[in-house]
């Protein structure tokens, strides 16, 4: 299969350094001169009267020094002979080195990329030379869609080896968001397909087919293949991955059974240049920018002179046929429309005009753009386009490896701009109510390294928006390694940690109450069935128990810790009711203990209020049709009840009818003795109950405020009934509905 295309070679003009042109070049475009015999070496004045004029000029005439020892390198590499040695010629050796040095200092421009691609895959040197030249294509901006198709065809001709075209795939999947446009390329996908038949190359054309691939890429001769060349090769990552892909786009077309979930399909191929390419961008833009806020407009093409603008590691906005009429007169919205019948981003002020045109949109180059604007996430969420996900994905994915690279070398200057693109991905996340799986796969790599006080908030939050899966495949990848920090970290720390895993618990109820009662649009990332998911969620709660009970032994039940422990069963105990879904998890005995005996009145309230929504979820469950039709699927057993009854009995009996811990629990009698309780067992109600004490004392004062002595069993009869209202009347609120609910006021003691 070969390519053709015709080039047009722009005649022989003079270069001019000004800013006009810079602010083209870094703007990207579509057209390069493709000739160095245009570049001229201006003559060299003398250096030492530069330096005694001006110094500023002084450091401009060593960059022109530089940029023109540049362009005679790269005219060498454009005119130089074929297949020279690299040993007996050190010309050669000298020119590349001053490409290298440049291309991993400043980056390359994008006339540059586009004549070494062509002297690279054009054969014109050894491979050593090609490999070393592919090695350096490291962009300073943008990276010509014109460059990489002229670079493809290249590969047609067969003067380049088979390592050579290995490494130049590598390199396009790398630099694949450094690409200004796609269209062309996606044109190349029949080309892109045929070469899956190599061995060699499949695995890093998959990756990149995976990027390209769209819905009206998908066909019926290509699923074919794909399922020959896994009967061939076996189950391979990556034809997994692009098979998945394609199972999603046609579900009919693809009947073979694939892994639920598959953590990492793709080796990373950014792995030669992640590190140039940090480098080059914290030089060229500086350091992390200050978060940006989400704001219905698009980032300002001229924005105000705010550092953190114009220095963030997230791409602006830029569409490509904008960029194409910048800096000449200014096209109206009219003339877009008419003219490409797309509308760029820099045009996208408002959201009536994204629901006018959301048919027509042009999408960013940098699918990472999209995290500052919330028009965009807009889109995505309404669009449900599984391709702009996948671009989004692995745009974060590449930033999270390189960006972290300051957690790796202890590097904590680069803590905080961390931490501020961390937290533009969270209100991502937070906007759009879904978590994003790279950022799964960052957490999977990171956690087992963290050391629980870097970016803690940060890494908390990401957590509780991982997205739903199998609670057993996410156990020993992350909460194995989070529990050896919660047990030995501060109860802050543990506080911390269960409140990230009660958002983590409310996502995947949302997710599922959403998923199982509609028809969803977008395939499932789990094929499993209803059982299957509540066993996953019951699984994370009652890790969530462990958790709990462990830690109240380690802070000595501390009542401030218990707080967020019940805050988590709040949760946890009306799942039934609130969203629909057939479960029902009790809290463990430790923490309910532990709660009735506090000696906090708040604790107790909290409690009351559980188990008095915890009867009402069994009591629907018990009455709905679901449970008798469908038990293989419905959490729920006899144990369940009988354990609830457990405690309901024994919370009556310390509230109400003073016998408490009739079965179950035996106290040593020495332990009796030196409390002084003769009758213990009569001695704990509502009135006697620790927590309460001094609300019992308060109104016994208030109804005989003479008296010296406070006499507590003074409260029956009618006044048991006022003491209670007294009890409600200061906010008790948990508390008024379980007596209410559970216990019958006939029964007065």
């Amino acid at each position: 299969m070969f390519l053709y295309r015709t080039y047009t070679v722009m005649s022989p003009q003079k270069r001019v350094k000004n800013s006009q042109a810079q602010k083209r070049t870094s703007q990207g475009r579509n057209t390069y001169q493709t000739s160095l015999s245009a570049w001229k070496v201006k003559e060299k004045p003398s250096d030492s009267n530069i330096w005694k004029q001006n110094p500023v000029e002084a450091h401009e005439h060593v960059d022109d020094q530089a940029e023109d020892t540049l362009q005679m390198a790269v005219g060498y590499f454009e005119k130089g002979p074929i297949k020279t040695s690299q040993r007996k010629n050190t010309i050669l050796e000298k020119h590349l080195k001053t490409v290298e040095n440049v291309a991993w200092i400043n980056g390359l421009a994008p006339e540059t990329i586009d004549i070494l691609l062509n002297v690279a895959l054009s054969g014109k040197f050894g491979n050593a030379i090609n490999t070393r030249i592919l090695k350096c294509m490291i962009p300073t901006t943008l990276i010509s869609e014109d460059s990489v198709v002229k670079a493809i065809s290249w590969l047609c001709v067969g003067k380049c080896s088979g390592n050579t075209k290995v490494l130049f795939y590598r390199w396009l999947v790398a630099m694949f968001d450094f690409i200004d446009h796609k269209e062309q390329i996606n044109l190349l996908y029949g080309f892109f397909f045929a070469s899956l038949q190599d061995d060699a190359l499949c695995p890093y054309v998959c990756h990149l087919l995976y990027l390209l691939t769209k819905k009206d890429n998908v066909k019926p001769f290509r699923v074919r293949k794909l399922l020959d060349l896994q009967a061939k090769m076996g189950m391979q990552p990556h034809l997994q991955a692009l098979l998945s892909l394609y199972k999603f786009f046609a579900p009919t077309l693809i009947s073979v059974s694939l892994p639920i979930r598959k953590k990492i399909y793709f080796k990373n191929s950014k792995d030669l240049w992640d590190s140039a390419v940090l480098a080059v961008r914290l030089r060229n833009h500086g350091h992390f920018s200050e978060p940006l806020k989400l704001t219905l407009v698009p980032v300002d093409l001229h924005p105000l002179k705010r550092k953190w603008n114009s220095h963030s590691v997230i791409p602006k906005l830029n569409s490509g046929s904008y960029t194409k009429g910048h800096g000449k007169k200014e096209m109206s919205l009219s003339d877009h429309l008419s003219c490409n019948r797309s509308l760029p981003l820099e045009q996208l002020q408002s959201f009536p005009l994204l629901l006018q045109n959301i048919h027509c949109l042009e999408l960013p180059s940098q699918m990472g753009s999209v995290l500052n604007s919330s028009l965009l996430l807009h889109y995505i969420n309404c669009v449900r386009d599984e391709s702009l996900l996948l671009r989004l994905y692995h745009w974060l994915s590449q930033i999270l490896q390189e960006e972290c690279i300051w957690y790796k070398m202890n590097d904590y200057e680069h803590g905080k701009k961390f931490t501020n693109f961390l937290d533009t991905i969270i209100r991502a996340e937070c906007f759009l109510q879904e978590g994003f799986y790279s950022c799964e796969a960052f957490l999977y790599k990171s956690i087992p390294l963290w050391d629980g006080l870097c970016c803690r908030s940060q890494f908390l939050q990401l957590v509780s928006w991982i997205p739903f899966s199998s609670f057993s495949e996410v156990k020993p990848l992350l909460f194995d390694h989070l529990a050896q920090l919660f047990f030995t970290s501060t109860i802050y720390f543990k506080c911390s940690v269960l409140h990230s895993l009660k958002e983590l618990l409310q996502n995947w109820l949302l997710w599922l109450s959403m998923d199982i009662h509609m028809k969803p649009t977008m395939s499932s990332p789990l094929e499993t069935t209803l059982g299957g998911s509540m066993n996953s969620v019951a699984t994370l709660i009652h890790y969530v128990g462990w958790l709990s009970t462990t830690a109240m032994r380690l802070e000595n039940n501390s009542t401030f810790l218990l707080h967020f422990v019940l805050d988590f069963y709040k949760k946890v105990c009306d799942i039934y009711i609130n969203h629909d879904l057939p479960l029902v998890v009790l809290l463990p005995p430790g923490i309910f203990y532990a709660s009735l005996l506090s000696l906090d009145t708040s604790i107790l309230n909290q409690l009351c209020y559980i188990m008095h929504r915890y009867h009402k979820n069994l009591i629907a469950a018990k009455k709905n049709e679901l449970v008798q039709k469908a038990k293989s699927e419905f959490s729920f057993s006899s144990k369940t009840c009988q354990q609830f009854n457990h405690y309901l009995t024994t919370m009556v009996g310390c509230l109400w009818t003073s016998k408490p811990f009739e079965k179950g629990i035996s106290i040593d009698p020495k332990i009796l003795e030196k409390s002084g309780v003769v009758k213990f067992k009569n001695s704990l109600n509502i009135v006697h109950h620790p927590s309460l004490l001094s609300y019992a004392a308060t109104f016994v004062l208030q109804e005989s405020p003479e008296e010296r002595t406070i006499n507590m069993s003074s409260i029956q009869g009618k006044k048991w009934n006022w003491y209670l209202d007294y009890l409600f009347s200061e906010g008790l609120q948990g508390l008024k509905f379980f007596i209410r609910s559970s216990i019958h006021h006939s029964s007065v003691p």
